[in-house]
């Protein structure tokens, strides 16, 4: 139940407060959301356990990952993590007086508390990677062209953006509202977000992969989704085995999806259909992500395609180009084309 953010040891302290800010934010929507689906003694005793918890979590957890960077790294948190949940829900029961380790509930804490603390270890530790990698970049500029640099930088900005916030909280607070209405729904919700995010670290550790592997990972996003939006979401990815294995760039697709499902099919009364298609064309791998959406609102298509656009003007200059266009009738389709 905690926000870990990467900083130095030798940050000042208006970064540590920020740091804290928003672990108590964070706690405190876990604690609204428990209460909205009825677990606990009222919002404020959630509060309580949530804040105990969550900041147990991080005091205890952030200190191992931040001067711990070898293989003892591990075994600290196998013992620290758990721990550190027990303290938390210790230490809430003595502030609000209620609860403590003879009410079931605690238990149901300490499970809830180690899912959602898990959650904040692995955006922890994206985040602690991204950082990796950008160091890696600044000591391979003397020695790589000004191409490979800018390269690297709009890679790490990209996969800095597949850490949706916006989807996470979404599944999250889906999830949630679920725990109590449709038990074995919520289960597999939380299997398919697992799914996600196991892939999407591989490709995190990954400079190179093929368009199969982004395929695989869109197509997990794309299940998290269809149970999130149910007969809503309808979608299909045409593209045949051959072009599958050509070499592909990781993260350049997603944007592309996120952009149709959420301003085009999300907002429209009813969902809609979302079709993925490959062919080559004149010697070019041409790319449609076609939805019969709500339609075309903004002909730029906003930061996430921006950074799509850039990047393909770093790995092909003028040779790839990315467009949107409306379809007849309803909805958008974005068209990515690269030289193949």
């Amino acid at each position: 139940m905690s926000v870990m953010t990467q900083l130095p040891m030798t940050a000042p302290p208006r970064y540590w407060l920020i740091s804290l800010l928003a672990t108590a934010v964070f706690n405190t929507a876990i604690a609204g959301l428990l209460t909205q689906v009825g677990f606990g003694y009222g919002f404020w005793v959630n509060w309580s356990y949530s804040q105990s918890i969550g900041l147990s979590i991080c005091a205890a957890n952030a200190a191992v990952m931040l001067r711990v960077r070898d293989w003892r790294r591990w075994p600290l948190l196998a013992f620290t993590f758990p721990a550190s949940v027990l303290f938390g829900v210790s230490l809430g029961a003595w502030v609000t007086g209620e609860g403590g380790w003879s009410d079931p509930r605690a238990w149901t804490a300490v499970l809830i508390g180690l899912f959602f603390g898990g959650l904040g270890g692995i955006a922890f530790y994206l985040n602690e990677r991204v950082q990796r990698l950008d160091a890696e970049v600044k000591q391979r500029q003397l020695r790589q062209s000004e191409m490979e640099r800018r390269e690297l930088e709009a890679r790490l900005r990209m996969l800095q953006a597949q850490i949706e916030p916006h989807f996470l909280f979404n599944t999250l607070a889906n999830v949630a509202g679920l725990i109590d209405a449709d038990p074995a729904l919520a289960r597999r919700l939380l299997e398919r977000l697992n799914d996600w995010l196991r892939v999407a670290l591989a490709r995190a550790r990954s400079d190179r992969g093929t368009l199969d592997d982004e395929l695989d990972l869109l197509t997990r996003y794309l299940d998290i989704l269809a149970v999130r939006f149910g007969d809503r979401l309808r979608w299909r990815i045409d593209v045949t085995d051959d072009l599958r294995d050509l070499p592909w760039p990781p993260m350049l697709l997603q944007p592309l999806v996120e952009n149709a499902v959420r301003h085009g099919i999300e907002p429209k009364p009813g969902g809609g259909a979302l079709l993925i298609r490959a062919r080559r064309e004149d010697g070019r791998l041409t790319i449609r992500v076609t939805d019969d959406g709500a339609g075309l609102r903004d002909s730029g298509g906003g930061a996430g395609l921006d950074n799509v656009r850039a990047r393909l003007r770093i790995l092909y200059g003028e040779e790839a180009r990315l467009t949107l266009s409306a379809n007849p009738g309803h909805g958008v389709t974005a068209t990515l084309e690269i030289p193949r």
